[in-house]
């Protein structure tokens, strides 16, 4: 990122243990992606993320764990408060609305959607559901998010082959690796659209 780049501010929204969010701190302060990266937001206390981010100097907030109209208000007046920019959703297991967001939310699966997509369908189950289906090749895919699981414009899909002695912890662990290259990248080009 060269000097003259703006840094968007954003959030990253979790829900487990926040490697997808501290892999996304480190890029960020090593300047590979425009942002600046003002708030974590978990919807629990008790989830590994909420200590491992905030142990690398980063707020960290937590949002009540139903949704409700008064979580997602909530959330809104935070991020609104810390002037994001930029939602980034890295295993968040909580519905967001995404209405005053529009365009500026983004979402990692790890899968090449639309395949092996939709409610219900994150982390390990996503990837037994690909071995049980016997998928020659997997991934992750980086979108927009709309009001749909799992929708919304395609940004970026990298791809893993799928080995006969997988199991969803190895296929989840190469998955994991280009998620790493993934989200970077869809970030970048989120940026180079903005006026």
């Amino acid at each position: 990122m060269s000097e003259a780049s703006r840094a968007f501010r954003a959030a990253v929204l979790v829900s487990g243990g926040g490697s997808t969010a501290l892999n996304l701190i480190a890029c960020a302060e090593r300047a590979e992606i425009p942002i600046h990266i003002a708030v974590v937001v978990a919807h629990r206390n008790d989830i590994p993320a909420v200590k491992r981010c905030g142990g690398v100097g980063r707020e960290m907030i937590v949002i009540p764990e139903a949704p409700s109209p008064q979580a997602s208000d909530q959330l809104d007046a935070a991020l609104q408060a810390r002037g994001v920019e930029l939602v980034l959703l890295a295993g968040y297991l909580r519905a967001f609305r995404v209405d005053r967001w529009i365009g500026r939310t983004l979402n990692i699966h790890p899968a090449l959607l639309p395949a092996f997509g939709g409610h219900g369908m994150y982390g390990e189950r996503v990837h037994n559901a690909v071995l049980a289906a016997k998928a020659r090749e997997s991934g992750c895919t980086v979108h927009l998010v709309d009001d749909q699981y799992d929708h919304g414009e395609i940004l970026v899909q990298r791809r893993v082959v799928v080995c006969d002695t997988d199991d969803s912890t190895t296929l989840a662990r190469r998955v994991f690796e280009q998620e790493c290259l993934a989200y970077p990248e869809a970030i970048r080009i989120w940026a180079s659209r903005q006026p």
